[in-house]
C-alpha cells in the first residue's frame, strides 16, 4: 500500500507494506503491527463495552483493565504516527496522560476538556478512535495524517470546531473555565479537565477553581486531572521537586476535599532512576497493575466528584511515556522526526498493537459515553435557552442627562430575571460602575448572606477579584450555549481578554449556534483622572479594533444612555460573536431617541448634529465614545461662528463601516455580511475636513479613515494617562480639547 506524499501528505520516502486483511478499515495507513500481548485471547476476545452499553460495568474486571491499557497504547500509537507524518506536533505531554484519558473514556466520561493545547494530537487520536472524526471526512489513519496541521483539518492546537471536542485550548490556564461552565450547565455529567504540570505556574488555574467552589459549592462535577510528568515544554516543571505529600497538600490548600494520586513509581519493576518513571518500560504484569490502579482510582475520583466532593486526580509518570523520547525532549517533533527516523520507528514499534486489538479499541471507544463524542458531547447540540424578554427600555429625552451604564444595568436585570441560567461576572464591583441596579435585582453570589451588600448564596452575579476568572466563566458559559455577561473597567479588561479572544475564534468555527459572549467595559480613561494612569488604559480598544477584521467581533461605542440600551439588546440577540460595549458611568447628554439609537447600532453610525449652513466648507467629526462629545460640541459652536458647516457623527458600530472585503465575515459561523453602502457612508462622512476623534485610541475609527473622501483629515485621540482633577484636565493633557480641534480645522482648511 502506498502512503501518499507531497504537499499535505505524509513525510516518508519508504512506505510500509501492511496486510490489512485482518485490520478494521479505519486503520488504513498504519505503519506497524505488533504481536498479541500475554493472555490476549483470555482478556480481549471481545470488547468489554458491549453493544448498547456506554461504559465498563466493573473497573476491577481484569478484562476492563487489559482493554483500558490497549486503549492507552492505541492513543499513544496514533498520536506519535500522526505527528511523525508531518514531523510536527506535540506527542510527549499527552503520552504521559494516556492511561488517565483511556480510563475516563472507558468509564463513560467523554466530555473531556483540557488546559493544554499541546495535547491536541492525543485528543484528536481519541476522536479518531471513537469514530468522531468521520463527521469531517477523516475515516482512515491515512486521512488523519493527510489533514493533520493543515487548513480545514486538524489544527495544531485544539479547536472546538473538531467534532466531539468541547472547547479550544492553546493559551495555558484556560481549560478549567470550560470544565466549570460545563459542570454548572449539566449537573448530571462529569467534566474532566486535564492540566499539565508545566502550566502549574499559571496563577489562575487553582485560584479560579477555588473561587468557583466557594460561590457554587454544590457544583463539584468537574474533575481536574493533573498530568504530573516532571517537565514543561523545554525544561523541568516548576513542581517537579514536590513530593507526593506536598502535591496533595497543594490541592487541599485550594479547597479540594479529595485528592486522588496515582504514582507510576510504585509499580516500577525496571529500576528506573528518578521520581518520574516511564510505565511503558515496565513488565507486562506491572503495566497491568498500574493500569488497574489508574482505572480504579479514576472511577473513585469520578464518583467522588459526581457525589458532591471537590475532587482532583493526579497521575504521576514521566513525560513522553511510551513514545519516541522522554522528558522535555519528547515535547514536540521537528522536520527531521519523520516516520522513517529510527527513534520514531522504534517508538511506534514499541507501541504497535495486533490487528485484533484495533477492532477492540474501536468498539470500546465508539460505544463509550453512549457513542462517538461527535454525537454525544454536550456541545454537539444547541442548549435550549429561555426566551429573551421584551426589554422595557427607558426612552430618555434628547438633551437630558442620563448615566449610560445604569441604563444598561436595568436591561441586564431584566434578562437575569427572565433567564435563571444567566450569569453576570465582575471583578471590580457593579456599584463602582454605576450598575448597582444589577446587584439589586440579581444579587451577588456569596456564601455570606447580607442584604446590605446584596449578597445571597444563589445570586446570579459572580464576583471573583480576578479578571481571568470573570472572563473565563462568562466566555465558557457562552461557548457552551448559555447567556452570560462580563463587566469590567476598560483599564483592567486586558487581564481577562485572552480567553474571550480564544472563545470568539472558537465561535467563528462552530458548527452550531451559541449565544455571543457579551462584555461591557466602564470607567473609560476620561472618567478616571484622580485615579491616574493605573486606571487609564484604553489602549485595549485597539485590540478590539484589530479583531473586527476577524469577522465576528464587534466593539460598540454607544454615544448615550439610549444608544447603550440599543447596543445591549443588539448584542444579546446575536449568536457566535464577541460583543464589546464601551461606555461611561457619568451622567451625560442624550443625543439620540431610542428609535434613532436602534437604527444607528444596526447601521453603524448616526448624525448627532448638522449645521443649517456655512460658507467656509464642511467639517465632519467622526467620533467614538460618549464623554468625548462634550469638547466636540464645544468646538462646533466656535467653528459655526467662524462660518463652517459642522456635522457630528457618532460611530457606534464601526464593524458595519468597513467594506465587505476588509473583513473575514464570510469565513465564520453565523456570518454577518451587512456593511454600510457607499451612498449612505458618503452622506455621513463626506466633507472638506474630517476629524476622527476618540476618547480612547484611534484604531476603531480606521474604517472611516479608509473610506472617507474628505481630502484633508486628521485624528485626535488618547496618548497616555496622568493623574488629573477632572475629565476636562485629562482631555487637555491628551490634546482632546475644543481649542485643539478648532486649531486643526483651521490648519487643514
Amino acid at each position: 500500500m502506498k502512503i501518499p506524499g507531497g504537499k499535505g501528505g505524509i513525510m516518508s520516502s519508504n512506505p510500509i507494506e501492511i496486510d490489512h486483511s485482518h485490520l478494521p478499515a479505519y486503520c488504513e495507513g498504519i505503519r506497524h503491527l505488533g504481536e498479541p500481548w500475554a493472555d490476549f485471547e483470555r482478556y480481549a476476545d471481545h470488547a468489554i463495552i458491549q453493544e448498547g452499553q456506554s461504559a465498563i460495568a466493573d473497573p476491577a474486571d481484569p478484562r476492563a483493565v487489559y482493554q483500558t491499557l490497549l486503549a492507552a497504547d492505541a492513543l499513544r500509537y496514533v498520536t506519535l504516527q500522526v505527528c511523525g507524518s508531518k514531523g510536527s506536533g506535540h506527542p510527549g505531554g499527552f503520552a504521559s496522560s494516556a492511561e488517565a484519558h483511556a480510563a475516563l473514556m472507558m468509564l463513560g466520561h467523554t466530555n473531556i476538556v483540557t488546559e493544554v493545547g499541546h495535547h491536541a494530537p492525543g485528543f484528536y487520536a481519541s476522536m479518531f478512535l471513537d469514530g468522531s472524526l468521520e463527521a469531517m471526512g477523516i475515516r482512515t489513519l491515512n486521512d488523519m495524517m493527510a489533514r493533520f496541521r493543515e487548513k480545514h483539518g486538524l489544527l495544531g492546537h485544539l479547536s472546538g470546531a473538531i467534532p466531539g471536542l468541547l472547547a479550544p485550548a492553546g493559551p495555558l490556564g484556560q481549560g478549567q473555565h470550560f470544565a466549570m461552565a460545563g459542570a454548572l450547565l449539566h449537573r448530571d455529567k462529569l467534566f474532566p479537565v486535564t492540566i499539565g504540570d508545566g502550566g502549574m505556574g499559571e496563577p489562575y488555574v487553582l485560584n479560579a477553581m477555588m473561587h468557583f467552589h466557594t460561590a457554587y459549592p454544590e457544583v463539584t462535577n468537574f474533575l481536574p486531572v493533573l498530568v504530573w510528568n516532571g517537565y514543561s515544554q523545554e525544561h523541568h516543571s516548576m513542581v517537579s521537586l514536590l513530593d507526593n505529600g506536598a502535591m496533595t497538600a497543594y490541592w487541599e490548600g485550594h479547597g479540594f476535599d479529595e485528592v486522588v494520586l496515582v504514582d507510576a513509581k510504585d509499580f516500577d519493576d525496571s529500576a528506573q532512576d528518578g521520581a518520574f518513571v516511564d510505565s511503558s518500560r515496565f513488565g507486562h504484569d506491572a503495566r497491568m497493575a498500574f493500569a488497574a490502579r489508574v482505572l480504579a482510582e479514576m472511577d473513585r475520583a469520578a464518583k467522588s466528584a459526581l457525589g458532591g466532593k471537590l475532587t482532583a486526580f493526579v497521575l504521576k509518570q514521566l513525560k513522553g511515556t511510551g513514545v519516541h523520547a522522554v522528558g522535555a525532549k519528547s515535547h514536540n517533533l521537528y522536520p527531521a522526526d519523520t516516520l522513517d527516523a529510527a527513534h520514531i520507528v522504534d517508538g511506534l514499534k514499541r507501541r504497535a498493537l495486533p490487528a485484533q486489538a484495533w477492532h477492540i479499541v474501536r468498539e470500546n471507544l465508539g460505544r463509550a459515553g453512549g457513542g462517538p463524542a461527535a454525537k454525544t458531547a454536550v456541545t454537539e447540540t444547541e442548549l435550549a435557552l429561555a426566551p429573551l424578554p421584551a426589554f422595557a427600555m427607558q426612552d430618555f429625552a434628547k438633551g437630558e442627562k442620563a448615566v449610560p451604564s445604569t441604563a444598561m444595568g436595568a436591561l441586564v436585570a431584566q434578562l437575569g430575571q427572565a433567564d435563571p441560567r444567566f450569569v453576570v461576572t465582575n471583578a471590580d464591583g457593579n456599584e463602582a460602575s454605576a450598575m448597582k441596579n444589577i446587584n439589586d435585582a440579581l444579587k451577588i453570589r456569596h456564601p455570606t448572606q447580607d442584604p446590605l451588600y446584596n449578597q445571597m448564596p444563589n445570586g446570579q452575579v459572580y464576583e471573583p477579584l480576578n479578571e481571568d476568572a470573570c472572563a473565563g466563566l462568562a466566555a465558557g458559559l457562552a461557548l457552551f450555549g448559555s447567556r452570560a455577561l462580563w463587566l469590567s473597567y476598560e483599564s483592567f479588561a486586558i487581564n481577562g481578554w485572552p480567553i474571550v479572544q480564544t472563545v470568539t475564534q472558537a465561535m467563528a468555527e462552530l458548527r452550531r449556534k451559541t449565544p455571543s459572549i457579551v462584555t461591557m467595559f466602564t470607567a473609560g480613561a476620561l472618567e478616571q483622572g484622580r485615579n491616574g494612569w493605573t486606571h487609564q488604559r484604553p489602549e485595549i480598544e485597539n485590540y478590539f479594533a484589530a479583531m473586527m477584521r476577524n469577522g465576528n467581533v464587534y466593539p460598540l461605542f454607544p454615544c448615550d444612555a439610549n444608544a447603550i440600551q440599543a447596543a445591549y439588546a443588539y448584542a444579546t440577540d446575536s449568536c457566535n460573536k464577541g460583543m464589546v460595549i464601551i461606555a461611561s458611568k457619568s451622567p451625560l447628554p442624550v443625543y439620540l431617541s431610542l428609535e434613532e439609537a436602534r437604527t444607528a447600532v444596526e447601521e453603524g453610525a448616526a448624525v448627532l448634529y448638522e449645521s443649517a449652513g456655512g460658507d467656509k466648507g464642511t467639517v465632519v467629526f467622526a467620533v467614538t465614545g460618549d464623554m468625548v462629545f462634550l469638547p466636540v460640541f464645544e468646538a462646533k459652536q466656535a467653528l459655526e461662528a467662524e462660518g463652517y458647516r459642522v456635522r457630528i457623527v457618532a460611530v457606534i458600530n464601526p464593524r458595519r463601516l468597513y467594506r465587505p472585503g476588509d473583513v473575514a465575515w464570510d469565513t465564520v459561523s453565523q456570518g454577518d455580511g451587512r456593511f454600510m453602502d457607499d451612498v449612505r457612508f458618503d452622506s455621513l462622512f463626506d466633507g472638506d475636513v474630517l476629524l476622527a476623534v476618540s476618547g480612547g485610541p484611534s484604531a476603531p475609527l480606521e474604517p472611516v479613515l479608509l473610506r472617507t473622501r474628505a481630502a484633508r483629515r486628521d485624528t485626535l485621540c488618547w496618548k497616555r494617562g496622568e493623574t488629573t482633577a477632572s475629565p476636562a484636565e485629562i482631555m487637555d493633557f491628551n490634546g482632546i480639547t475644543a481649542s485643539r480641534m478648532i486649531e486643526r480645522v483651521r490648519a487643514l482648511s
